[in-house]
């Protein structure tokens, strides 16, 4: 029964810290993500890492991009879609160079350095996606372009660690051509199902004699495109976002939206924002602690500035430039899972591995906040004119 005081303890103090980062002028997911900390094993150790959490917010996190995808107005979408590939490229390259360099000058090897590059080349919106509701700018422009950008990102990074693991680590027998295939495959079905299956699929359900019909047959369509992103080598959250996407273009999209909201943010949400911080331990880092400072401000500048030349390039101004890089700097549970992804294949050693995922965390930690100060000043030169 340890899995009910774990979900107690969550529920409580992340609305108590949520509350209390709101009232410091911070986002209220700042205050969710550093109760991880607090109760994990970083500080007080209450709450382990362990299955009920990590699938608990695997829910969370394919939920809170299912809402983000309801919410997405897709004619904006399509309109910033330039903006969000050079967003991508851009918050790739420089994070790439970054990272590589970091690596090189604290003496780890050539193809050490490489997958360094690539962890901090990654990209995890779902912080993001909570911060951009709390300010209402998810369906501003900037806000499209950070989603269609995280999307673009998820498929290149993908790509190249393939492309790392085949060449660099135990992963010969991958098929570049096979990956970039089945990405094909993913947003070709996806594309048809949403325009051809899903509206016919809810409204034969709506009229099924059982409890809740639309919101049952909503949540099916979310594990249904998130489980198929899986099969096909992408993140899950990419198909439920996508899912999101086409449930918003039928008439079921505001019910599902009210319904949806209370079942992810009561329960699962709040536990993939404390699964984050349950990830940091400071044991036998205190060596490393010039390597993590360095890593994790270079993770963020690189971010933020690749993010923003990409925006600037096609057409935005600085503040809404800044604005977008801003909202790619964190790394989240996508580098985590690729670093956990190359320490198994030898091409993260395992001394670093731990200061490599506090890196990552630092770089959820400190998304939120300047998310927060680079929309504002964004909203406030839009309201002087």
């Amino acid at each position: 029964m340890e899995f009910i005081l774990y979900l107690f303890l969550i529920l409580f103090l992340t609305k108590i810290f949520g509350h209390l980062s709101t009232l410091l002028g911070q986002p209220s997911v700042l205050g969710k993500l550093v109760v991880g900390i607090l109760v994990g094993p970083a500080v007080l150790g209450w709450i382990e890492n362990n299955d009920f959490i990590h699938y608990t917010a695997e829910i969370g996190v394919i939920l809170l991009m299912f809402i983000a995808g309801l919410e997405t107005d897709l004619d904006q979408l399509k309109e910033t879609w330039r903006s969000a590939f050079a967003v991508a490229v851009g918050g790739i390259i420089l994070p790439f160079l970054g990272g590589y360099a970091v690596a090189e000058a604290f003496g780890l090897g050539h193809n050490h350095a490489l997958f360094m590059g690539a962890v901090f080349s990654a990209t995890s919106v779902s912080i993001s996606v909570q911060v951009l509701k709390d300010l209402n700018q998810l369906n501003s422009r900037e806000g499209t372009t950070i989603l269609g950008a995280a999307v673009i990102d998820d498929v290149i990074v993908i790509i190249l660690l393939a492309v790392m693991m085949s060449f660099l680590g135990t992963g010969n027998d991958i098929s570049i051509s096979m990956l970039i295939g089945k990405k094909l495959i993913f947003f070709i079905a996806t594309i048809l199902a949403g325009w051809l299956i899903v509206p016919r699929f809810m409204k034969l359900f709506e009229r099924i004699s059982v409890t809740e019909p639309v919101i049952t047959m909503a949540l099916v369509v979310c594990f249904g495109f998130a489980y198929f992103a899986e099969k096909m080598g992408m993140a899950a959250i990419i198909g439920s976002f996508a899912a999101g996407l086409a449930i918003s273009q039928t008439s079921f999209k505001h019910t599902v939206e009210s319904k949806i909201e209370p079942i992810a943010y009561s329960i699962f949400v709040p536990v993939f924002f404390v699964s984050i911080g349950l990830n940091v331990s400071f044991a036998g880092t205190l060596n490393q602690l010039g390597f993590m400072v360095v890593l994790t401000l270079v993770a963020v500048l690189t971010k933020l500035l690749g993010g923003a030349l990409g925006a600037r390039i096609t057409g935005m101004n600085t503040r809404s430039s800044l604005a977008v890089g801003s909202g790619m700097i964190s790394r989240g549970e996508v580098a985590l899972i690729i670093a956990a992804t190359g320490l198994q294949a030898s091409l993260l050693p395992e001394a670093y591995f731990t200061s490599v995922v506090i890196a990552v965390i630092l770089t959820t930690l400190i998304a939120p906040p300047l998310l927060k100060y680079f929309f504002s000043r964004t909203a406030e030169a839009r309201d002087s004119r």
